[in-house]
C-alpha cells in the first residue's frame, strides 16, 4: 500500500491510499483539482502535469523520452514535473508529494 499527497493549485492536501494503478488513475478517481487525464493515460496530453517534491524525486525516477517531450511542450514545466499517468502505483512511491502544475 503507498500513500500518496495531492497538493492542489488551491493548497488543499489530499492523502489517498492505494495498490496498484497509474497515480493519475488514483487522482482522477478521487477528484483531485487540476488533474483531468483527458487522454485515459496515454502520455498524449499532459493534463496529469505534477511536480514532484524534490526531496522525493529518488521515488518516482526519471521520466521517460516520450514523457519528456510532452513535458516540453507544457511552458510550465521544470525539472521536477512528471505526468502522473506515467507513475505506476507501488510500494515505492509511499510518501511521495505531488503538486498539481497549473
Amino acid at each position: 500500500m503507498a500513500k500518496i499527497t495531492f497538493i492542489t493549485q488551491d493548497n488543499e492536501t489530499t492523502v489517498l491510499e492505494a495498490n496498484s494503478g497509474s497515480v493519475m488513475e488514483l487522482a482522477v478517481q478521487n477528484n483531485i483539482a487540476g488533474i483531468d487525464g483527458d487522454c485515459g493515460g496515454v502520455c498524449s496530453c499532459a493534463t496529469c502535469h505534477v511536480y514532484v517534491d524534490p526531496q522525493h524525486t529518488d521515488k518516482t525516477g526519471q521520466a521517460s523520452e516520450i514523457e519528456q517531450d510532452m513535458l516540453e511542450l507544457d511552458d510550465d514545466a521544470n525539472e521536477f514535473s512528471r505526468l502522473c499517468c506515467q507513475l505506476e502505483v507501488s510500494e515505492a512511491l509511499d510518501g511521495v508529494v505531488l503538486r498539481v502544475a497549473r
